[in-house]
């Protein structure tokens, strides 16, 4: 098959008359190559893992060429690399720690830096501010946030802020309390958005980049439907609409966002499963692309990505694809650089699959070649060069 930018628009890619009728806005500009970067998969360390394992991402052919264990740590489930590329972060699920590390460009080890309480049970996720210096990480099992300040050398300090979530939501078996699933930073960096699937809540937070102070803001919240179990957030690149993902009930969920006030006004919210399928099923990860024309989301237990296109006009979106993961239980996924690619990382499985991505279509296909095995993959980070 030819590399994404030379794809002719139909050629092996099934069109649906949905996307027929959006090819006039979907037209656009293909991505740039880049060099090869850096993948990073964390894993859960209780199923044959020892750690956060590296990756050479080669984007001529689409192929994930492994490098090995790059650091053995516990529970690495979710990662962040600074935007100077030269550290990497991961929280430790089992330890209620965040580990900072220093990234070897040339063999991709990690040497570890240093090691820092998360002020909560089960950190789960992680963001970094705008300015790199402020590392938000979200707590699960304790419903909680905290901000790390971070040196130039990396590494990282004890909790400038800690701020307790409050709440609970009709699913007695996940949202008995607060669950802290999601952080992420507003574009001008004045706030702190954090999902808490067990309050069905966003929370938002004004953020003090001189300070690493948290302080709620008015309104301190946006909810989603009662059970949903918001998770994961996305902003669209016009910094006007925050995508949010409901694990519980398979949804998004998108919101007006105003800037200025940090506030979240709901507009619509669709499924990420087809009609007509009545198995279990819950999502995980969410992403825009950078042109702002797609969502994608991951369905655990219809294993596939969906997609959903984004009217140009309003913003909301159009349920327009299903494509399967090719393993069981893609907990997360990530676009590369370029947007050419999409990898997705099939838990249960034990792979990490490889998907070319529609240069105006959006619509997902295999590259080709058989998923990269990896010990339970549950985040799967780029790199740049």
């Amino acid at each position: 098959m030819s590399a994404p930018n030379s794809q002719p628009l139909c050629s092996n890619w099934p069109v649906t008359p949905r996307l027929l009728l959006l090819l006039p806005f979907l037209l656009g500009p293909l991505p740039a190559r880049a060099a090869d970067p850096l993948v990073y998969a964390g894993t859960y360390t209780n199923n044959g893992s020892r750690g956060i394992y590296a990756f050479r991402f080669q984007t001529a052919t689409g192929k994930l060429a492994p490098l090995g264990l790059a650091a053995q740590t516990p529970g690495p489930s979710f990662l962040a690399a600074h935007p100077n590329h030269r550290f990497l972060y991961a929280v430790n699920e089992p330890t209620n720690t965040v580990s900072a590390f220093a990234i070897n460009p040339k063999s991709a080890r990690l040497t570890l830096l240093n090691q820092a309480a998360s002020r909560g049970a089960a950190p789960c996720h992680l963001a970094l501010d705008r300015t790199g210096r402020w590392l938000a990480v979200a707590n699960y099992g304790s419903g909680s946030v905290a901000v790390l300040p971070v040196g130039p050398d990396g590494k990282l300090g004890e909790a400038a802020a800690v701020v307790q979530h409050h709440g609970s939501g009709p699913n007695p078996a996940r949202q008995k309390g607060p669950h802290a699933h999601c952080v992420l930073f507003s574009s001008d960096n004045r706030f702190l958005l954090a999902a808490d699937l067990g309050a069905d809540k966003i929370f938002v937070y004004r953020f003090d980049a001189a300070t690493g102070s948290l302080t709620a803001n008015d309104p301190p919240s946006a909810s989603v439907a009662p059970g949903a179990g918001v998770r994961h957030l996305a902003f669209h690149p016009n910094g006007k609409v925050l995508y949010a993902i409901n694990e519980l009930a398979s949804t998004v969920t998108a919101f007006g966002y105003d800037a200025l006030r940090g506030a979240l006004d709901e507009m619509q919210t669709v499924s990420t499963l087809p009609e007509g399928f009545t198995g279990a099923s819950t999502t995980a990860e969410i992403a825009v692309n950078a042109a702002g024309t797609f969502v994608y989301g991951s369905n655990r237990g219809h294993d596939s990505i969906a997609l959903l296109a984004i009217d140009p006009q309003r913003f909301t979106l159009v349920p327009m694809d299903y494509a399967p993961t090719l393993g069981k239980t893609p907990r997360h996924f990530t676009l590369d650089p370029t947007g050419a690619y999409l990898l997705a990382a099939n838990q249960d499985t034990g792979t990490i699959a490889v998907f070319r991505v529609h240069p105006h279509t959006g619509q997902l296909q295999p590259v080709g070649r058989a998923p990269t095995r990896v010990p339970s993959p549950v985040c799967v980070l780029f790199v740049a060069p």
